[in-house]
């Protein structure tokens, strides 16, 4: 038995509370390893978590933190022995299932991805959930046959977790990247991550009730939904895929058949949670070899267990751009 803290979430008939306490590793549900978290990040779901979203957490009190990396303490499997590093995102991890935000997990091993070499705990977090999902974009509009010539890719949402590192890892790969933001004060920001042109929102959220426009963007990762997604499905070039991953605009958007059979555009579904662990674990060494980033740094704050409740608010604020990253 190991004491250790964790950051915890209670529900009240009308409110939700946060603080830092200290459980014990015997308060942690069954599983085949035993993990000492170095370090977690934190993602819209793990906000959404906090503040008692049903759709994300059912059951109260709880830890969030769908990201946890750091070593094996004890190992039922032997695929994992004591003093390995591993990652640990997606699946059920820090939804109803404790999470990166307590200094202690355990989990199956089905969920464990061994530290691939040439990435650190640290940076594996930096990248966290957000960043997993903008390389399975990048890998699915990949998969669809897209390269750097066929023309600029857009990215939507630009300045939040996933847009940020979706805009750094386009950029590493050759692509020419439009970054599309909602923060006005941050062009130079997405221009430092590798944005060759910065526009606004407003220039795609506006209702077009037109079925296309003239071909904008070869391909797309939407970070927003929405109206936004509408208007950019519209724009595609022909044969473009947009790879869909977030909802901040709205779940809903429209569309007509007519891009589709026209064009031959593609819409990729996003799924980083409960896709197979092999596939995970392919992604993870792509980010630790070619598609590696040296400039994590720039995209990233870095926050401890007291500091999670007013990063929290201002992620629905909408103040937070970038990754956070959490320390224990």
């Amino acid at each position: 038995m190991t004491d250790f803290k964790a950051f915890w979430v209670e529900k009240t008939e009308d409110s939700m509370i946060s603080s830092v306490i200290t459980r014990s590793t015997d308060d942690l549900p069954e599983g085949d390893v035993l993990i000492k978290v170095a370090y977690s990040s934190v993602n819209y779901k793990d906000a959404l978590s906090a503040t008692g979203n049903p759709g994300v957490t059912r059951n109260f009190p709880h830890t969030p933190g769908i990201d946890a990396a750091g070593e094996v303490v004890e190992s039922s499997d032997p695929a994992f022995k004591a003093g390995d590093e591993v990652i640990c995102i997606g699946f059920d991890l820090g939804m109803n299932t404790p999470g990166g935000f307590g200094e202690y997990i355990r989990v199956p091993a089905g969920w464990v991805t061994a530290l691939p070499r040439g990435l650190s705990t640290r940076e594996s977090m930096v990248i966290g959930t957000a960043g997993f999902t903008a390389a399975l974009c990048l890998d699915k509009i990949e998969t669809m046959g897209a390269k750097p010539a066929d023309g600029p890719v857009l990215v939507t949402g630009a300045t939040g977790g996933v847009g940020s590192i979706a805009v750094m890892l386009l950029a590493k790969q050759g692509y020419e990247v439009i970054a599309s933001s909602g923060k006005a004060d941050k062009t130079d920001y997405l221009k430092s991550l590798g944005a060759t042109t910065v526009i606004t929102r407003d220039e795609l959220s506006e209702v077009d009730k037109r079925p296309m426009v003239a071909p904008q963007w070869a391909h797309s990762i939407d970070c927003v939904g929405g109206e936004i997604l509408s208007n950019v499905i519209k724009g595609l070039q022909p044969l473009g895929s947009v790879a869909i991953c977030g909802l901040v605009a709205s779940p809903a958007f429209t569309t007509t058949v007519l891009p589709f059979i026209l064009r031959g555009v593609n819409i990729l579904g996003i799924d980083s949670v409960e896709i197979p662990i092999e596939y995970k674990n392919r992604i993870w060494d792509k980010l630790a070899n070619q598609w590696k980033l040296s400039d994590l740094d720039a995209a990233t704050q870095e926050v401890g267990l007291s500091d999670l409740a007013p990063v929290i608010e201002a992620i629905f604020a909408g103040q937070v751009s970038g990754r956070t990253l959490v320390t224990h």
